[in-house]
């Protein structure tokens, strides 16, 4: 059994003498993990860093084998994401979402996200609204996609600023006025285009990540606590607590970096 595909490192951990068992997300294969010989050697542990970009070949006798990588580095961005607290957490948030995800499940779409938000984490503000869609598109990809493009009681796409924590269906201003205490606010950004019209999770992120769509002066520091708090909500009610398990450490550094950086 043999591949090839281009892939981003999620992280590695020691195996034996000198090799590694590294974890990374594929473009057409999913997470995976393979065994990389030699991948404790000086050379190779610069490239088999978190948020590097590699091409790959894995090889193995069956397919249900971890199989071995021979791993050709593309991209070395690690060192630029340890430059900043933010950025250091959030690749680490970005890889312990990944691994909500079923091991060799194609998410090609995620993947694709992956790719832009790690080249826009050095900006805080944008960051934390990349991050923020990330988790909407991790939702959606688990199947508990939010339903943002309309009111759920009216039908109106016009002014929506809640979200029903029961539904998870926007509320607008009007409608939910009388229930705004049991709503959680729905931050602009996430409200209407790519986010809400189903063109897909890397428009929906590349919405955010150019200036051709949603600029990062558009969006305040409010509203990506909001988002945070939108997100956590139905990523805890839906995900984590029927497996078990808690919201990730890293995102609770990457939230204290970024109020940090945005002097919250």
């Amino acid at each position: 059994m043999q591949w090839s595909d281009e892939a981003i490192i999620l992280g590695a951990r020691r195996h034996g003498e000198g090799s590694v068992i590294l974890e990374v997300m594929t473009a057409g294969h999913g997470r995976h993990l393979g065994l990389v010989r030699g991948g404790r050697s000086r050379r190779m542990q610069a490239a088999l860093q978190p948020g590097n970009a590699v091409d790959l070949v894995w090889r193995a006798r069956l397919d249900e084998h971890l199989g071995n990588f021979t791993v050709e580095p593309t991209d070395l961005r690690a060192a630029r994401l340890m430059e900043t607290p933010v950025a250091t957490y959030g690749v680490l948030l970005l890889a312990a979402h990944l691994r909500l995800l079923p091991e060799r499940d194609p998410h090609p779409e995620l993947y694709a996200a992956l790719r832009i938000i790690l080249d826009e984490l050095h900006e805080p503000l944008h960051a934390g609204a990349l991050v923020v869609r990330f988790e909407m598109a991790l939702l959606d990809e688990l199947g508990f996609g939010l339903d943002l493009s309309e009111c759920a009681a009216t039908g109106t796409a016009e002014d929506l600023v809640w979200v029903s924590p029961r539904s998870g269906r926007a509320v607008s201003r009007a409608a939910g006025e009388p229930y705004a205490a049991k709503l959680l606010p729905l931050p602009g950004f996430l409200a209407g285009g790519a986010a809400a019209s189903g063109d897909g999770i890397p428009a929906m992120i590349d919405e955010t990540a150019t200036e051709s769509g949603l600029a990062p002066r558009s969006i305040e520091a409010g509203d990506i606590h909001d988002g945070f708090r939108l997100t956590e909500f139905f990523l805890t009610r839906h995900v984590l607590e029927p497996r078990g398990i808690a919201i990730p450490e890293a995102r609770a550094g990457f939230l204290k970096a970024l109020a940090r950086a945005l002097g919250g």
